[in-house]
């Protein structure tokens, strides 16, 4: 289902209750959620639609089907669900191609993630051929697993995407720290059972039991994440 294999999970050496960190890829770790939709802005210009602003609350962090699906029947586009995939794909490749900037504390996380040997997945709604081609900018190396929105039979919001990390991973979920930036992203991995990590980047995302609100990335380290898992 992924075209990653599983590292061997490695338990942290101070017996740390965090068994694995779960981390979501648009707008989380890269800066992309603009990319978005300024790609399904251009590609319905070019059909003769002008999108709505206010529509981009309604699309974001969520699975291509879903976003997609919304703006052909919101424009009343001439377009089928496969033809404006292909197109919001190219697009976006396309952007992704000429500039990939990284969310704010991105780097170092990875890098101490991996430096601590701390088992770490990439979930994502994006489809395989856009995760892979960021990964060249992230790291292959930082990842254990990674899991594509096309490659689980339900995506974000639903839980599968973030159970199937954690088991792939040999995690319990409840002892999985999730990094999301949606609405979307946190309630998939709530119903996971995760300890979630929300760093909002186009819509607010208010507190919750289980759920910690941040900044940035920059706020959140190793420490951090061990200390989500106090309240377990």
């Amino acid at each position: 289902m992924t075209s990653t294999v599983p590292a061997p999970v490695t338990r942290t050496a101070d017996g740390s209750a965090l068994q694995a960190v779960l981390l979501d890829m648009d707008g989380t770790l890269v800066d992309t959620e603009g990319f978005w939709w300024d790609v399904e802005v251009e590609v319905f210009a070019g059909l003769g639609h002008t999108l709505d602003d206010s529509w981009r609350h309604v699309v974001v962090g969520g699975p291509m089907t879903r976003s997609a699906g919304f703006l052909i029947e919101a424009t009343g586009a001439d377009i089928t669900l496969a033809e404006l995939t292909v197109l919001l794909n190219e697009g976006f490749e396309d952007r992704i191609a000429r500039a990939l900037p990284l969310m704010p504390g991105a780097p170092r996380l990875l890098a101490e993630l991996s430096a601590h040997r701390i088992p770490t997945a990439l979930v994502s709604a994006s489809h395989r051929r856009i995760i892979d081609r960021v990964l060249d900018s992230l790291g292959h190396r930082h990842f254990a697993l990674t899991v594509a929105g096309d490659e689980v039979p339900r995506t974000k919001p639903h839980p599968d995407p973030y159970l199937f990390a954690a088991a792939g991973l040999g995690a319990d979920p409840v002892r999985c720290a999730v990094v999301e930036d949606t609405a979307t992203g946190v309630a998939a991995a709530e119903a996971a059972g995760c300890q979630v990590v929300a760093v909002p980047s186009v819509a607010p995302i208010a507190p919750a039991p289980g759920r910690t609100v941040v900044t940035s990335l920059e706020e959140v380290d190793l420490t951090f994440l061990r200390g989500l898992m106090i309240v377990r």
